[in-house]
């Protein structure tokens, strides 16, 4: 087992003995620690051996693997839940379910229905469905047997009247049942809702930049509200059902005593003291029972149902078949495909191969070539078992390194993304850096290689996670290298670095398939397959390609267009003029210096997936927390009225009683009267006494109805108040926000802590303060009728003040702990989503496995203390209440002749009520404070740093920028408040219409220059658009008028028709002549429902040039007078990047265009060329020139 964090202190449970465990006392130190300061993660105890996540994982992994045979044997769909049942019947506990292990081995069929999101969900709202119906198993059948031996002894109490109080009660727990499934089917929708929120949430938080340099923000937030809306009409709902379990609780028991008496009396009855004493006494106990805990068990066990339903379909998701690629037993590597073809989606009619055949060997170099959507990527899917064949057959006999078109880099040092799980050996380490290009890159980071980069590499450039992408391949020294469009991340000097000193160099031996559009290197290549829509035009090497007639000429071209002087002497750059010892030699002259933090035969496993530390608050929940969260859901007015209307149901609740026993003993009175008199027993006024009755039983019907309905819908509307306002937040939020927190711990927030505000914290708020008013009414009437009990009560008070103080000291902290170690789980499982392909290409599921139980372990270990010090906690109090009720009943026969039958009637059957409402109101207070923790983890989000306004009182004209002039003087700019500087001094002029290149080394700041002019962080010094100061006008009005084609192009989940024209301002004419101009029409034309067809998450249906087209759609969509194009093209082949050339000539013509490239042919026809430089110890500065007059002289 790996650990991200160091073992924690052994479990003192495992030596604990049996009075320890029975009373709790081995948890003890803890909250000394917890007294004397705040706890810290080292300070909780390591999870046992038996509770462990791989443990309990694949313990209930056998067993579901043995029900899905016997369900296939059975011909019937299996069952998650006997599955379950089989592997915990003997003892519950919430099992770490292995969809970790299951997402890794998920195939692509399966991913694309499947979201980031959904998978979230599961983890945080779902998985956590078995914590509390384990509370409830046993009220399934305790309740209707407590509801049975109830209505057997009040039938021998009352008689035949009995049968009408029962029978209500029946009823009213078969309406309870009946909201179950209301319930059920209302849960299984609200998780729909959710998932599409989640989903869409995801696509916010790992494409923020594009979208604020979309302006896209307030529309976004339109979306999402949308969807939260209907999702929160589905949750008030829900809630109303609970209301109303609350509501049979709160007055059940007053109804049903109302009931039984008036029947009772209407038969011609006289009701005794006794009876009524009995009464309330078994009524109060059935309704804890029946009335509250049933239907919660009900409803528990519905959420439950659902939740495993949601499991065993992800659970019964396509899985990848397992491929070894080990050496045959000759040795011998080889990749040969024959007659291959395969489909991403077997409802499209057209394979995305088809008919492929090639065999490369040890020392060969295959470079793959073709248009946008040829299939490229998709082959180097096929090699790595990725896509299977529909057809055909492919065999790869050796170990695999790959390198993404989109590098993947994990959250965590430099160095450990490199080795990825390697030992460091100092010689080898030092020769992938030199081969890679990574010196200078590795010299600007604060620690060098020990620097540690944020979620998904937010702190590095594409070029160099391209590079340390690279770097974690050579390490692996694999047989087969599969490089996906590697060298256009980079610029021209750094591409040709890596293609002559690694690819034909230091991997010269090996087996390399390299997806290309840099044509300047065919010629280098052992064989070249060129694909078009899937299928091989032409397969040879260099020299058979020009011969073959393929739009020869075109490349040549290209070819000329793209090679550049080099500042060095040309050197062999064949792989096979080359020995890896020389290469070995040359690279060790030079070497970066490296900070030797980690032993040359260090385990750099422990290290991995680095995050960075999640704040946590301090100290109790403070009074302003729940003043937030009430006011989030109504006005001030509001919350009086209800705080009214619960103080007048529960005296309406006493009274009740109070007259019920009142009249029983007047009855008594009477009674002895006249029997004293020698009379036949009279009988009291029935109108009078039945309708103060029934008055006061409709008061406590009509109270206790508007105080549940009006507490639920205030804590809902709350819920929604504050999720839109963390919403809002978060988009006003600077890109530096989403730099230093990894995507999912912000997920976390919108997943598990506002699931919390959904579903259980307005429920168990609204049963706190019945529970806790029903306390003080007891209480109060105790003190009323026997004063001196408050004397022995006072002390019992101040010891359970105390008890609950030094409890809460550490229960909070370790609510706390639980809450911040559940985010690591869900950033590395979004983070392992991302990088797919590649874990399972170093075969590295296993570890990526092993990560996820350390982390799961964690957080298991903060959640198995929380469970373990309610239960010190509640031990303790059950001793408070038996001294409090043992003091009640002895306290009732001290004072017998000074008390009338009702008054120790009422206090007795209240007293015994205290054994069930007492612990119970403890509970809640505890539940609704540790859920608090959730709304105070919200409510900060709402607080966050935020970026200037979206609109300023001063505004643009409409038509502003009409010239498109961009001024820049003296500008600084940094990504952070507390960041190096990026930009320094940069001053330079942008004439109106200009079409200006940018280039310069990888990480020279070329996009930095980008961010300063669309303020994603705020620059200094200024900044003129068309004359005015960009600092003086709003964000959205500056970002709106400048369109960008983004370096990393982003689809979001959804339709093609939202991708391009989310807010409907544009015609379908519109849409698909942009698509036709971009040259997407017929693939989009392909899709099922064409442009409403929802593409799957990040757009995985599309190519990474299919995406860059989309955004290009975007820009002439736009219409402004300035584009930014950030290195648009570096994915796509030359006919595409001619294409976009040409539409950027067409439809930007008097446009002023920036464009970032490190392709000479991109830029060629610029009228300026911006070079930039980033030397060390110096400040960046732009040298520019008239390329034109340059290239003419």
């Amino acid at each position: 087992m790996l650990h991200v964090f160091p073992e924690g202190k052994p479990n003192p449970l495992q030596d604990a003995n049996l009075c320890s465990r029975l009373v709790f006392w081995w948890i003890n130190p803890l909250f000394k620690i917890g007294h004397k300061r705040r706890l810290q993660k080292d300070d909780m105890y390591s999870v046992l051996p038996e509770d462990r996540c791989q443990h309990r994982g694949e313990e209930l992994q056998g067993y579901w693997d043995q029900e899905v045979k016997r369900a296939e044997k059975d011909a019937r769909e299996p069952s998650l839940m006997k599955a379950i049942i089989k592997c915990y019947w003997k003892s519950y506990l919430p099992f770490a379910i292995f969809k970790l292990f299951e997402s890794l081995r998920l195939n692509n069929s399966a991913i694309r229905k499947t979201t980031t999101g959904q998978i979230v969900n599961l983890l945080s709202n779902d998985v956590n469905r078995f914590d509390r119906v384990v509370t409830f198993l046993h009220i399934l059948w305790i309740g209707p047997l407590m509801a049975i031996t109830v209505i057997i002894l009040i039938w021998m109490e009352i008689g035949i009247s009995s049968f009408a109080g029962m029978s209500l009660l029946i009823i009213f727990m078969l309406l309870q049942s009946f909201f179950g499934k209301l319930f059920l089917s209302l849960r299984n929708k609200i998780a729909a809702f959710t998932d599409t929120r989640l989903r869409t949430m995801n696509d916010v938080i790992t494409g923020i930049r594009t979208i604020k340099m979309y302006a896209w923000e307030k529309s976004l937030a339109e979306l999402i509200t949308r969807l939260r809306r209907k999702e929160i009409s589905k949750i008030l709902r829900s809630s109303y059902l609970d209301g109303m379990n609350l509501i049979f609780f709160d007055t059940a028991s007053k109804v049903i005593l109302f009931v039984t008496f008036t029947t009772y009396v209407l038969l011609g009855n006289m009701i005794t003291v006794s009876q009524v004493f009995l009464a309330i006494t078994l009524y109060q106990a059935v309704k804890f029972t029946g009335i509250l805990l049933f239907p919660m068990a009900i409803e528990s066990v519905a959420e439950t149902i659902a939740s495993v339903q949601r499991i065993k379909n992800f659970l019964l998701l396509d899985e990848l078949p397992q491929c070894d690629h080990q050496l045959p037993s000759d040795g011998k590597t080889i990749v040969n495909m024959q007659d291959f073809t395969a489909f991403w989606d077997k409802e499209l009619r057209t394979p995305t191969l088809q008919g492929l055949s090639f065999t490369v060997r040890p020392g060969e170099l295959l470079a793959v070539v073709g248009p946008v959507g040829a299939g490229k990527s998709s082959l180097l899917g096929a090699v790595l078992g990725e896509l299977p064949p529909s057809q055909g057959k492919v065999s790869v006999h050796g170990r695999i390194a790959y390198v993404s078109q989109q590098p993947w880099v994990l959250s965590g040092t430099v160095r450990s993304n490199i080795l990825f799980g390697k030992k460091y050996e100092k010689k080898r380490y030092m020769k992938v850096i030199k081969a890679c290009a990574l010196e200078k890159d590795l010299q600007f980071l604060e620690n060098e290689d020990l620097t540690v980069v944020g979620d998904r590499g937010t702190t590095l450039s594409e070029g160099q996670k391209a590079r340390i992408s690279l770097a974690r391949a050579v390490y692996q020294d694999a047989d087969i290298y599969l490089l996906d469009d590697l060298l256009s991340a980079v610029d021209a000097e750094v591409s040709r670095h890596l293609f002559e000193q690694c690819i034909c160099q230091v991997l010269h031996e090996k087996i390399t398939i390299l997806v290309t559009h840099q044509w300047q290197y065919l010629k280098d290549a052992s064989q070249i397959l060129l694909l078009e829509k899937g299928e091989m035009v032409h397969k040879g090497t260099y020299a058979e390609l020009l011969k073959s007639g393929v739009d020869s000429a075109s490349l040549l071209k290209r070819e000329n267009e793209e090679a550049e002087p080099s500042p060095v002497p040309e050197s062999p750059t064949m792989r096979t003029q080359t020995s890896s010892e020389s290469s070995v030699q040359s690279q060790q002259s030079s070497t970066p210096l490296l900070k030797d933090a980690a032993a040359e035969d260090q385990d750099t496993e422990n290290i991995q997936d680095t995050l960075s530390e999640e704040r946590r608050l301090e100290g109790k929940v403070g009074f302003k927390t729940y003043k937030n969260y009430f006011r989030a859901g109504a006005h001030w007015s509001v919350i009086i009225f209800l705080i009214l209307v619960c103080i007048a149901a529960q005296v309406a609740y006493i009274l009740q009683d109070w007259w019920l026993l009142n009249w029983a003993n007047e009855q008594h009175s009477l009674n002895i009267m006249a029997y004293e008199k020698g009379n036949i027993t009279e009988m009291l006024d029935l109108n009078w006494y039945l309708g103060i009755f029934s008055g006061l039983t409709g008061c406590s019907l009509l109270f206790g109805v508007t105080r549940s309905l009006l507490a639920l819908y205030i804590l809902v509307n709350s819920s929604q108040t504050l999720h839109n306002k963390m919403l809002k937040s978060i988009l006003r939020a600077p890109v530096s926000f989403f730099d230093r927190n990894p995507a999912g711990r912000i997920l976390n927030c919108f997943s598990k802590d506002i699931g919390h505000m959904d579903d259980l914290l307005p429920v168990s708020f609204q049963e706190f303060i019945q529970t806790f008013l029903q306390l003080i009414g007891v209480l109060g009437v105790v003190v009323v009728v026997i004063p001196w009990i408050a004397i022995p009560v006072i002390p019992l008070g101040v010891i359970f003040f105390f008890l609950r103080r030094y409890f809460l000291e550490t229960s909070r902290d370790v609510k706390r702990l639980e809450c911040s170690t559940q985010s690591p789980v869900f950033s590395h499982l979004a983070s392992s989503l991302q990088g797919l392909w590649t874990i399972r290409a170093y075969k590295a599921e296993q570890r990526f496995q092993e990560l996820f139980e350390s982390h799961q372990d964690l957080h298991s270990e903060a959640w198995f203390l929380l469970l373990t010090i309610n239960r010190w906690f509640f031990l303790r109090l059950d001793i408070i209440y038996f001294i409090f009720i043992c003091l009640v009943d002895f306290g009732s026969l001290l004072l017998a002749q000074t008390l009338n039958v009702g008054q120790a009637g009422l206090i007795l059957s209240y007293a015994l009520n205290v054994m069930v409402v007492f612990p119970w109101c403890i509970r809640l207070s505890i539940e609704v404070e540790t859920m608090m923790i959730s709304v105070e983890r919200v409510i900060e989000y709402t607080q966050l740093e935020q970026e200037a306004p979206w609109e300023l009182e001063f505004r643009p004209p409409p038509d502003w920028p009409n010239n498109g002039m961009i001024a820049l003087s003296k500008v600084n700019f940094k990504y952070s408040s507390d960041g190096p500087l990026v930009l320094k001094d940069l001053t330079t002029d942008i004439k109106p219409g200009e079409k200006v290149g940018i280039v310069g080394r990888t990480g020279a700041g070329k996009s930095s220059f980008i961010a300063a002019l669309f303020r994603l962080s705020e620059p200094e010094g200024r900044v003129w658009i068309d004359r005015i100061l960009i600092t003086e006008i709003g964000l959205h009005d500056l970002r709106k008028k400048m369109s960008i084609i983004p370096q990393d192009p982003i689809v979001f989940t959804g339709t093609m028709r939202e991708n391009l024209d989310p807010f409907n301002k544009h015609t379908d004419e519109e849409l698909w002549n942009v698509l036709e101009e971009v040259q997407l029409k017929e693939v989009i034309e392909e899709l099922p429902d064409k442009m409403d067809t929802e593409l799957v998450e990040s757009g995985l249906n599309l190519s990474v040039g299919q995406k860059q087209l989309v955004c290009l759609a975007r820009a002439i969509l736009r219409k402004n007078q300035i584009l930014i194009i950030d290195e648009a093209t570096e994915h796509v082949d030359p006919s595409t990047d001619d294409l976009i050339q040409k539409k950027i000539h067409e439809k930007f013509a008097q446009c002023t265009v920036l464009t970032i490239a490190h392709r000479l042919s991109t830029i060629i026809d610029s009228d300026r060329i911006m070079v930039r430089f980033s030397l060390v110890g110096f400040p960046l500065f732009p040298f520019t020139f008239n390329f034109k007059i340059y290239s003419s002289s």
